[in-house]
């Protein structure tokens, strides 16, 4: 079952969009959930969409497209698209690795 997890802002219009893919309510899935949810709050308040794929509800639709372990977030947009795995509880290493903008110290 697909639930989308809809901020203010269009998708389509310069967001910040997000697919990511969880294992039910397995501990690392129910973190990564939460932790990209504070991700985006704070730093694409007015300006991100997440959509969030259960694989237990939708494996067919995981192997479709190629991903084999859970949590994995996908950066739909903006482009080029990217994926990382795991709880994402290291916020800088996460927009690091998604090439989203990082907070700059001092």
């Amino acid at each position: 079952m697909s639930l989308p997890a809809a901020a203010p802002g269009n998708p389509s219009n310069g967001a910040h969009v997000f697919r990511l893919y969880l294992a039910g309510g397995a501990p690392n899935s129910v973190r990564a959930l939460a932790n990209l949810y504070a991700i985006c709050r704070k730093h694409f308040p007015e300006s991100h969409h997440i959509e969030v794929i259960d694989v237990l509800q939708e494996p067919l639709r995981a192997l479709a497209e190629t991903i084999f372990v859970t949590p994995t977030v996908v950066k739909i947009s903006p482009a080029p698209e990217q994926q990382i795995i795991g709880n994402l509880s290291d916020e800088e290493e996460v927009l690091r690795a998604l090439g989203l903008p990082q907070k700059q110290n001092g």
